[in-house]
C-alpha cells in the first residue's frame, strides 16, 4: 500500500511539474505544491490500524470534537460502509466556555456540525497546518451570529479555535487530505460543550444553552444509532437532520434555515431508534437527577480548557474547563511521553473559581508538572491565518471544482429507506441569549510566510524524548499538495 502511494505521489507530482512549466503558475501555486508540511504520509502506525479495522486508506472520515473532555475523534468508514473509531487525539487547548459562539471577539470555539472541503484546508497556516470549520453554518447566520477564520489547527495556542499539538494536525490533516483523495467531497465536524450521556446532561441541567444542546444532541444520537454521517439540513432556525421527500412528494425537500420548514419525513428505522435511545437517556437523566447529581460548577474567570496530559507537562498547567484529575494522576502523566512537541509560549487555563453550586466538591488543585526552567511569558495572542478567499479560489479550490470537489458542500444524503414516517414540522423555540463575553483585543496576526521544520510523527517508534520533544520522524515524500494530485486525474 505505501508504495503504491509513493508511485502515484511520484507520478502527480511530476504531471505538476510539467504543468507549471506549460502554463506558468506563479509562485504561490509553486509553493502550495511543494510544501512539504502537507503532504506527509500517513503514519505507518495509523496504516497498520486502518488494516486491523478493515478501513481503506483513502476511504471517508468524519471528526468529532469534545470541549469538556478536552478530545478530538477520528472517525472512518469501514468496508462494510459504517464508521468506528480510528483514533482519539487530547485537544492541547481549546478557549471560551462551553456553549456555542456568538460573536466575532468572544473567544468561544463553535459548536454545532459544519463540512470541511478540500478549500478550507490550510497548508500554508502560520500555525503548522489548519483547517477551517466553516463556522458560521446556516444555522449560526439564521440567528445572526459572527465569526471569521475558526480554525483546527497546530501551535496549541486558541482564541476561539481547537488548538492541537503540531505533529497531532500533521496525522489529522493527513487524513483528511486521503479522504478527499479518494473522493470525499467534504468531511464532516461535529464540535459538542461535551459527550451527550445522560450524566453529563443532568450535571448541566440548568445551563442556559440547554435547550441548544438538546437539539443537536439529536443529530448526535443519529450518528450513534447509525455510525453514519447524518444528512443536515436546516429550517425554522433549528437542526434537522437525515430529512427525505415525504412518500407522495415529487420531489425533494427544500431547506432554508430561516424559513418554515418543508413537508420531510425520517426513515423509520432511523426514527424509531433515535426515540429509543433518546427515552432511555431521559429515563437515566432523570435517575440521576433525583438522585442528587450536583449541578456543574460556576467557573468564573477561566477561557477554556486543556486535556489533562497537557496540563501536566505545562508549569502551573489547568485543564480549566476541561475534565482534570487528582494531583497525584497529573504528576503520573507528567512522566509519560507527550502526544507531540509543546511550545515554550502555550498559555494553560487560569484556575477555577471558589464558586460552587448545589454543594458541589472543590476540584483538587493541579501539581504542576516539573521543569528545568520556569516556562516564559506567553506572546501575544496570535489569530491563525488562512489565505484569503481570492487567493483560494485560484489553485487550491479551481483545481478540486474540476472534479467536482470545490467549495463546501452539504452533507451526502443517504438512501431512504422503506417506509418512512411522517414528521410534523414545528416552530422552533427561540435560541437563548448568552451573556456577552469579554472581548479580547485583538493582536496582529503572525504571517504565514515562515516555514517551519517539520514535526516528528506521533506514530513512529518511540525513543527517549528531552523535556517535551517527542522523537522520532515520520519520512517524508518528495512534495505535492493534494489538490495537485486531483489536478493529476482528470
Amino acid at each position: 500500500m505505501i508504495y503504491r502511494s509513493l508511485v502515484r505521489v511520484l507520478i502527480t507530482s511530476a504531471a505538476l511539474a510539467a504543468g507549471v512549466l506549460l502554463t506558468g503558475c506563479n509562485s504561490d501555486e509553486i509553493s502550495l505544491a511543494t510544501n512539504a508540511k502537507a503532504n506527509q504520509p500517513v503514519t505507518p502506525k495509523l496504516i497498520a490500524d486502518m488494516t486491523a479495522k478493515d478501513m481503506d486508506l483513502n476511504s471517508p472520515i468524519l471528526v468529532r470534537l469534545f470541549k469538556q473532555e478536552a478530545e478530538l475523534e477520528v472517525w472512518k468508514q469501514d468496508r462494510s460502509g459504517r464508521f468506528a473509531l480510528l483514533k482519539t487525539y487530547p485537544i492541547c487547548r481549546w478557549s471560551g466556555d462551553l456553549g456555542p459562539k456568538v460573536r466575532e471577539g468572544d473567544r468561544q470555539a463553535p459548536e454545532g456540525f459544519y463540512n470541511i472541503s478540500p478549500a478550507q484546508m490550510n497548508p500554508q497556516s502560520a500555525y503548522y497546518l489548519s483547517f477551517n470549520t466553516g463556522y458560521p453554518n446556516a444555522f449560526d447566520k439564521a440567528l445572526g451570529r459572527t465569526g471569521s477564520q475558526l480554525m483546527v489547527h497546530g501551535d496549541c495556542s486558541s482564541r476561539g479555535c481547537y488548538a492541537m499539538t503540531d505533529e497531532q494536525i500533521a496525522e489529522i490533516y493527513s487524513l483528511g487530505r486521503e479522504s478527499f483523495f479518494g473522493g470525499q467531497k467534504s468531511f464532516q465536524l461535529q464540535a459538542y460543550p461535551f459527550k451527550m450521556t445522560p450524566m453529563n446532561m443532568a450535571k448541566h441541567r440548568n445551563n442556559p444553552n440547554m435547550p441548544f444542546w438538546k437539539m443537536i444532541k439529536e443529530g448526535y444520537d443519529h450518528f450513534e444509532v447509525t455510525k453514519q454521517e447524518p444528512k443536515v439540513d436546516f429550517c425554522e432556525k433549528k437542526y434537522v437532520f437525515d430529512a427525505v421527500k415525504a412518500p407522495n412528494a415529487t420531489r425533494d425537500p427544500v431547506f432554508d434555515a430561516s424559513a418554515k420548514c418543508p413537508a420531510y419525513v425520517i426513515p423509520d428505522e432511523v426514527a424509531d431508534a433515535v426515540r429509543e435511545k433518546q427515552a432511555t437517556d431521559l429515563a437515566e437523566t432523570a435517575r440521576l437527577i433525583a438522585k442528587g447529581t450536583p449541578v456543574a460548577r460556576t467557573n468564573t474567570g477561566i477561557d477554556g480548557g486543556m486535556n489533562k496530559v497537557f496540563a501536566a507537562r505545562v508549569p502551573e498547567g489547568n485543564t480549566g474547563l476541561s475534565e482534570g484529575g487528582d494531583g497525584q494522576g497529573l504528576s503520573l502523566l507528567a512522566l509519560s511521553r507527550a502526544p507531540g512537541t509543546i511550545p515554550s509560549h502555550v498559555n494553560p487555563p487560569r484556575a477555577p473559581s471558589d464558586n460552587l453550586l448545589m454543594g458541589a466538591p472543590e476540584q483538587p488543585k493541579l501539581v504542576a508538572a516539573p521543569a528545568a526552567a520556569p516556562a516564559p511569558a506567553a506572546p501575544p495572542t496570535r489569530v491563525a491565518n488562512a489565505a484569503p478567499a481570492a487567493e483560494n479560489d485560484g489553485f487550491f479550490s479551481n483545481l478540486a471544482r474540476k472534479v467536482g470537489l470545490g467549495g463546501p458542500a452539504d452533507a451526502t444524503a443517504s438512501t431512504p429507506p422503506s417506509k418512512p414516517k411522517a414528521i410534523e414540522a414545528k416552530p422552533a423555540s427561540p435560541a437563548p441569549k448568552s451573556a456577552a463575553p469579554k472581548v479580547e483585543p485583538k493582536a496582529e496576526p503572525k504571517q504565514a510566510a515562515s516555514r517551519p521544520p517539520l514535526k516528528p510523527s506521533l506514530s513512529d517508534t518511540p525513543a527517549a524524548a528531552k523535556d517535551n520533544q517527542v522523537a522520532g520522524s515520520a519520512p517524508i515524500l518528495p512534495p505535492n499538495s493534494f489538490d495537485s494530485r486531483f489536478g493529476a486525474m482528470k
